[in-house]
């Protein structure tokens, strides 16, 4: 088995993106995010014969311990179970070495695949705490947009009708002075709906990592000068994600978040993407979860829902027990 940190941008994504389901998430510049927050980031590839694995790992340092994260990864043949114990092993060993309390991770492959045996041998365990959206909706965007329109809720198909005859127009911008303005109605909408808002260094930094390769905008929706809604958009491997959205207190009885969804399936659509993920949802049952709201939302839009292994973590410390406690408690009190 070889292991190389992989330190050029070329080499790293013309290795990321031979793997269909890869996302932004493993992306180069999704590291570079990272790194101007001040993190380090290992861009990992590790070989035994054919196989190849690979992880680009963030070492978040937090009061409750430091950790490796590996979010929408590793990226690797789940079937070759050999490999991929090998694989965990180098990985375990990494994160020992910056002195981890655990390895936390959510690969970009579906729930279903990943046998609970696997994931037994590997000494991983159902995490506390999400680390990336892994019950997602996705839109098939190879159909026609009558064949779009056709599978979403009456109600969504009249709202972006609506939105038509009541002149909402909608702007794509690749500003990144723009971000000030989205932080600020982040803000009001954290307030309206009670949780904790993503700062403003946090957004700008993500927003310009992207933009740089011209990977990322926002879609606005206004009536007449007034701002409806905006969303966060990242483009990356055939695949447009709805990363972050507000919608301000003028669009309550306005249908500019139709508007900005639908304005950003034709942005997706004209840059090539073939799937439209509108990220994270709650369980359908899940009545009381935070972004239930927001869920039924995106539902009306119709498309498949995926389900991606949820976040697991490798224990490497009894340290990490006081961590799974707290975790679970933050996640009850947040309603996540």
């Amino acid at each position: 088995m070889q292991m190389q940190e992989i330190t050029d941008k070329q080499t790293w994504e013309r290795a990321v993106q031979a793997y269909p389901e890869a996302n932004f998430l493993q992306s180069w510049q999704w590291g570079v995010f990272h790194e101007q927050l001040g993190k380090r980031v290992l861009r990992l590839q590790v070989q035994s014969g054919q196989a190849v694995g690979l992880a680009e790992i963030v070492i978040e340092h937090a009061r409750r311990g430091t950790y490796a994260a590996i979010s929408g990864g590793p990226l690797v043949n789940w079937h070759d179970t050999a490999f991929v114990k090998e694989f965990f092993a180098a990985l375990t060993q990494v994160a020992r070495e910056q002195h981890c309390v655990f390895l936390r991770f959510r690969p970009q492959e579906l729930e279903s695949r990943i046998t609970p045996s696997l994931l037994q041998e590997l000494g991983a365990r159902l995490a506390p705490m999400h680390l990336t959206a892994d019950l997602t909706l996705q839109l098939d965007l190879t159909q026609s947009d009558e064949a779009l329109l056709s599978q979403m809720r009456k109600n969504t198909r009249y709202e972006i009708k609506k939105s038509q005859k009541l002149g909402i127009t909608t702007r794509v911008s690749s500003d990144l002075n723009e971000l000030h303005a989205f932080y600020t109605e982040q803000l009001a909408v954290a307030q309206r709906h009670n949780f904790v808002p993503f700062s403003e260094e946090f957004l700008q930094k993500q927003f310009a990592a992207f933009a740089a390769d011209n990977r990322v905008t926002l879609i606005h929706s206004y009536l007449n000068d007034t701002l409806l809604a905006t969303a966060f958009v990242i483009f990356y491997n055939g695949e447009a994600v709805y990363h972050y959205g507000v919608s301000t207190e003028a669009n309550a009885k306005m249908p500019g978040a139709y508007a900005t969804q639908w304005r950003a399936i034709q942005e997706a659509r004209a840059r090539g993407c073939v799937r439209y993920n509108f990220w994270g949802v709650a369980p359908e049952n899940a009545h009381t979860h935070r972004f239930a709201g927001v869920s039924l939302f995106k539902r009306g839009f119709g498309g498949s829902e995926v389900a991606y292994l949820p976040a697991h973590d490798i224990v490497l410390s009894p340290q990490y027990w006081l961590v799974w406690f707290f975790e679970l408690l933050r996640k009850k009190m947040r309603r996540l």
